[in-house]
């Protein structure tokens, strides 16, 4: 029912910054939430940073507080998340995420792209 497609990832040197987009498409944006998640390997997969469909609306897990910035611009369907001062422990597969029914709140997450690989050297 969505699709989304991520761009930005790469490789950068701890301290250096990169900015994923996610964009969407399939249905009415603006009433989904939307989020980011990353999976490193071996590990479980953990949401970064969601947003409302408003954009009004913004959660963090505690690790990228004041790092990372995830926004969205409706008009364009796409969510965005900028993030800065990278350690090594962010690198993962970062997925761009879907709440499955509009309004909700934590979001229903259950559609996720392809992901985009992000990697932080020491």
């Amino acid at each position: 029912q969505v699709r989304m497609v991520e761009s930005g990832g790469g490789m950068v040197q701890a301290g250096g910054s990169l900015r994923l987009s996610c964009a969407a498409s399939g249905r009415t944006f603006s009433n989904y939430a939307m989020g980011w998640f990353r999976q490193a390997r071996g590990k479980e997969r953990e949401v970064v940073a969601s947003i409302s469909g408003s954009g009004i609306t913004t959660y963090y897990t505690h690790s990228v507080k004041g790092r990372f910035t995830i926004s969205r611009d409706n008009s364009k369907n796409t969510v965005n998340l900028q993030m800065n001062s990278l350690k090594p422990e962010d690198t993962a597969v970062y997925y761009c995420a879907s709440a499955r029914r509009p309004g909700t709140w934590p979001p229903d997450f259950g559609s996720w792209g392809q992901g985009t690989q992000v990697t932080v050297s020491s």
